[in-house]
């Protein structure tokens, strides 16, 4: 595996880095579709923002209008069950998530390599963020209630599909900008080929994951956290 020098920051991917992705399609995606039905009836404000913008983008895709609550409940799963990478899906499905989580009915799986190699990033003064396609709320409770208790602290900055498409490059020149930070001195994991590719053409540093599962397709290839710097 190459060795990088001189990296500020470290940002991660979730599925399929951190996490198991049978976590996702087998626990978090289910745990979605069975409660999706409690958005039938008025909710938080932050349910309601997330059905309006679901709204837009329909009609922004289709052209549709006027759509019943009912109809757009049932478009949403349809999405979900799609697995589209659409931000309002997202949002809601975060919603859903933090109640799953707080009653304890959720765990958040990350993979036995990943605390030890946080802490020891951290005390080498190595920032970390969090890039994944689910929602920042979504991130945010995985590693608070993960099954080694609170992550969250080790991650200073999360970003998702707000920020841009993970599998364009200006979305990496954004992410760098964002952190304050020349693209060349932040490296990012990730299990995705099409996601290195990007982060790569953007001048960032670059490591795929070798999960189970996983086929190596990147220049530079790592099987845990524990083969990563320093």
């Amino acid at each position: 595996m190459a060795q990088f020098n001189d990296i500020h920051w470290i940002v991660t991917d979730i599925e399929g880095t951190t996490t198991d992705v049978s976590f996702v399609y087998q626990v978090l995606f289910p745990y979605f579709i069975d409660h999706l039905a409690t958005l039938e009836q008025a909710g938080s404000p932050e349910v309601e923002d997330g059905l309006i913008k679901a709204r837009q983008w329909i009609q922004e895709e289709t052209g549709e209008k006027d759509l019943t609550r009912h109809e757009l409940i049932a478009r949403i799963k349809a999405w979900a069950l799609e697995d589209r990478k659409i931000t309002p899906l997202k949002t809601l499905q975060g919603v859903l998530w933090k109640s799953g989580y707080a009653s304890g009915m959720l765990k958040g799986h990350v993979y036995p390599d990943v605390p030890e190699a946080l802490e020891r990033w951290r005390k080498h003064n190595i920032s970390l963020a969090v890039f994944s396609s689910g929602s920042v709320t979504a991130q945010q409770l995985l590693f608070r209630h993960s099954l080694y208790g609170d992550l969250s602290t080790y991650f200073t900055a999360y970003f998702d599909t707000n920020t841009g498409p993970k599998r364009e490059m200006h979305t990496y020149l954004n992410i760098a900008e964002s952190l304050s930070c020349a693209p060349s001195r932040v490296l990012f994991l990730s299990d995705i080929y099409e996601e290195l590719e990007a982060a790569d053409a953007s001048g960032m540093c670059t490591i795929q994951l070798l999960r189970p599962g996983t086929v190596a397709r990147w220049k530079h290839t790592a099987f845990n956290f524990t083969e990563i710097l320093p």
